[in-house]
């Protein structure tokens, strides 16, 4: 199924793995190109040294097929990231949050197809204008932060208000989803907490079961964790999290960026330079910024370790509904056949 997206970055499919921290490694990436689609690398876990070796073992393990790296832009060291994957040659950056106009031109000027994911019309527009080649659009149903907007309602308005290829997030696990999307205007789609939901993804086997265990209805919203709209599993740690006061929330985050600091090599200026990015880019009270040393070490727990009861386990409502971990190849495999079925018994004029 050729689209603008899969002419855009070469992949078969028309459908892309996100970057999820501690999840999209390379094993999970590499299984997801060579079923044909877009894997995405989550860089933001991993040191410069990590994230290198990570992108060497993708390429060996997918015979040049073209993947990604997802950057995030406010980070201290986000120019040194974006030299290395074109130093390394990589096909596509995808960023959390919008890339400046000079990132994005220097990642163009060197070959990089740059697609920013955002959650409003008006930031798809600025990104758009600086020069993006193509952007992902997340509605509320997508796992992890999150805005208000479903995607049924944010797709059409993005897609009308852009002229670069639009990626449709947040809710999409099937084929049908993948027509729905394409229906509204998009050229793909996105799909994380499905893919986390495979046999190739190192998610430990407990969390996984806790995930396919969830109803709709188990999936939240919640800032308790870092002071932002976060969606996830509701858990024990969640609602313990909720209980609490704020200043318990400050305290143990002290200890969260004291941890994470250590694990990714940062020095406590750069987190406090990663800090000020932040409070400058979202408009944040210090207080939110320091809760968000959270995240990292509190997915870590669980995406990494199993501990289901220390960590938070992000997930869009899509949880909900899936029921089996099928490899990549059967999952994209399966999802192309279901969009061909849907095709075919859709009315004819």
């Amino acid at each position: 199924m050729e689209t603008a997206l899969t002419r855009l970055v070469g992949c078969e499919h028309p459908v892309v793995q996100t970057g999820m921290g501690w999840v999209a490694g390379p094993r999970l990436v590499s299984a997801a190109v060579n079923a044909g689609a877009l894997g995405i690398l989550a860089s933001a876990t991993m040191t410069l040294e990590q994230l290198r070796s990570a992108v060497r073992e993708v390429r060996s393990r997918t015979d040049g097929r073209p993947f990604g790296v997802n950057l995030r832009a406010d980070a201290g060291d986000a120019d040194l990231r974006a030299a290395l994957i074109v130093e390394e040659g990589v096909r596509v950056a995808s960023f959390a949050l919008a890339p400046s106009r000079e990132l994005i031109a220097r990642l163009k000027d060197a070959g990089v197809v740059v697609v920013p994911s955002v959650g409003a019309r008006r930031h798809a527009e600025k990104v758009a204008a600086w020069g993006a080649d193509a952007v992902i659009v997340q509605g509320g149903e997508g796992g992890g932060h999150t805005g208000e907007v479903a995607t049924t309602v944010l797709l059409p308005q993005v897609v009308d208000a852009v002229d670069i290829p639009v990626v449709a997030a947040g809710g999409f696990h099937d084929g049908r989803g993948l027509v729905a999307a394409l229906a509204y205007g998009a050229a793909g789609v996105a799909m994380g907490t499905r893919f986390l939901l495979t046999s190739d993804s190192t998610v430990p086997d407990a969390v996984k079961a806790r995930y396919l265990a969830a109803t709709v209805k188990d999936v939240t919203v919640t800032d308790a964790v870092d002071g932002l709209p976060h969606r996830m599993l509701r858990t024990e740690l969640v609602e313990s999290l909720e209980r609490a006061g704020r200043a318990a929330g400050l305290l143990r985050a002290v200890r969260h960026a004291a941890g994470f600091r250590k694990l990714s090599g940062l020095s406590w200026a750069q987190l406090v330079r990663d800090g000020l990015a932040m409070k400058h880019g979202k408009d944040l009270t210090w207080g939110q910024v320091l809760l968000a040393a959270n995240t990292p070490m509190l997915l870590k727990a669980s995406m990494v370790e199993g501990r289901t009861d220390l960590g938070v386990m992000a997930s869009g409502q899509v949880a909900g509904v899936i029921e089996d971990l099928p490899s990549c190849a059967e999952l994209v495999a399966r999802v192309m056949a279901e969009a061909q079925q849907a095709l075919q018994t859709l009315p004819r004029s």
